[in-house]
């Protein structure tokens, strides 16, 4: 079940010598392409160990881990798209938590999945570690919503 060109035809990042890398916020840059399962309920991880941006109030750097879980409904994220608007952010100046929404509503926007969460595992800086969770479900995905969010608090 190969895709064709017409499916492709909206994916120009994949496989182009001519990567330009953006060094600030670039949300236009991701590209999203057809889901060939819409019918099956699937989990999708995308995991970004090298996640960067700056303090909004220093300049100073801020390292982080990106993890990106979803339910495709009819598109799906194009994973050097992906690559690139995350690095996109690295001269970006927002807070953590800023960072993660951004995210979650730009990948929201391009898919409509039925389900995503963006979880963001910052390197502590002041002693300091912060763990922003966003996430956001369809209807038929609420209780799902509420599940993983409550999951998301601290056991300690």
């Amino acid at each position: 079940m190969s895709r064709s060109e017409k499916e492709l035809r909206g994916i120009t990042r994949l496989g182009s010598q001519n990567t330009r890398y953006d060094y600030d916020y670039t949300p236009e840059v991701l590209e999203a392409f057809e889901n060939k399962h819409p019918e099956n309920e699937y989990l999708v991880t995308l995991d970004c160990p090298e996640f960067t941006s700056l303090c909004p109030k220093t300049g100073q750097p801020d390292f982080g881990h990106i993890i990106i879980n979803y339910i495709p409904r009819t598109r799906m994220v194009e994973s050097k798209s992906l690559k690139l608007y995350l690095f996109s952010f690295r001269n970006h100046g927002d807070f953590h938590e800023d960072c993660v929404n951004i995210i979650l509503k730009d990948l929201v926007r391009l898919m409509a999945p039925k389900y995503i969460e963006v979880i963001g595992l910052f390197n502590p800086r002041g002693g300091i570690a912060i763990k922003p969770f966003a996430n956001y479900g369809d209807a038929e995905h609420q209780e799902m919503v509420r599940q993983r969010l409550l999951a998301s608090f601290p056991n300690h």
